[in-house]
């Protein structure tokens, strides 16, 4: 594979045709949970690699989710943050900060990732997937983060804070 380039903010290039690639019952159920379909289901895969399923499967992925997990949580964060200052001009930064966190906490995104079926997609090394790690809160709320990087990087910002908002409706519907 050649090297990935991210260009101009809305593309993440491959040079191959990764739309191609099949999408396994699951990965395709979790794209309709999110109310898209990848254009380079690479980026799919990825977000849903643990790092424990590289180190036992070497050469076999791009890499595991952590990069990915590192760029949506910053997406989360703001898509979120972006949200409160719109729904409650009022509240001051201090409030807002304490809504926020309700929100984007590691508990809740991993409720949330339970409700869109990312689990048993997740890819994991034997010794994770034997302890339970596909029903983990931090490998939930790392994929979904994941998730919302690789959603950032296959279809821009606009998409990306879409899917965040459609996927916690429900939470920030609660506050």
């Amino acid at each position: 594979m050649q090297a990935a380039l991210w260009t101009h903010g809305e593309e993440f290039l491959t040079g191959e045709n990764e739309a191609s690639k099949p999408l396994t019952r699951g990965q395709g159920l979790l794209e309709r949970g999110l109310g898209l379909s990848f254009k380079n289901r690479e980026l799919l895969r990825q977000a849903l690699t643990h790092g424990s399923y590289v180190n036992e499967h070497p050469g076999e992925s791009a890499g595991s989710n952590e990069r990915m997990e590192f760029l949506g949580d910053a997406v989360i964060d703001l898509v979120v943050a972006q949200e409160l200052y719109r729904r409650y001009p009022d509240l001051d930064e201090g409030r807002l900060t304490q809504l926020r966190s309700e929100v984007v906490r590691g508990e809740t995104l991993a409720q949330v990732a339970r409700r869109l079926g990312v689990g048993p997609q997740l890819l994991l090394g034997q010794g994770e997937a034997s302890s339970g790690g596909e029903d983990r809160d931090s490998n939930l709320a790392g994929a979904l983060e994941a998730l919302m990087g690789a959603v950032l990087l296959d279809r821009g910002y606009r998409s990306a804070r879409s899917c965040v908002l459609r996927i916690l409706r429900p939470e920030l519907r609660r506050i």
